[in-house]
């Protein structure tokens, strides 16, 4: 079995679509208050710019773990 987690976080650009990163093994001792000022300095700084236009406003963020189980794995 193998363990992974990823960070996702979600913004709104203006064309009111959402807008998704995923950060690949964040550390482990990362807060929600670093998160936050993380995803409003990205709006604030204009960082990213989207096909919908620029990120306006930060949605959520979820951590996610997963699992993976190998269950066959061919001669």
């Amino acid at each position: 079995m193998e363990k992974r987690q990823a960070l996702r976080l979600t913004w709104r650009n203006q064309a009111g679509r959402t807008y998704a990163i995923t950060i690949n093994n964040p550390v482990d001792d990362v807060t929600p208050e670093q998160i936050e000022t993380f995803m409003n300095m990205v709006v604030q700084k204009n960082i990213i710019q989207s096909s919908g236009g620029d990120l306006v406003a930060a949605v959520d963020a979820h951590l996610v773990n997963t699992e993976d189980y190998d269950l066959y794995t061919p001669a």
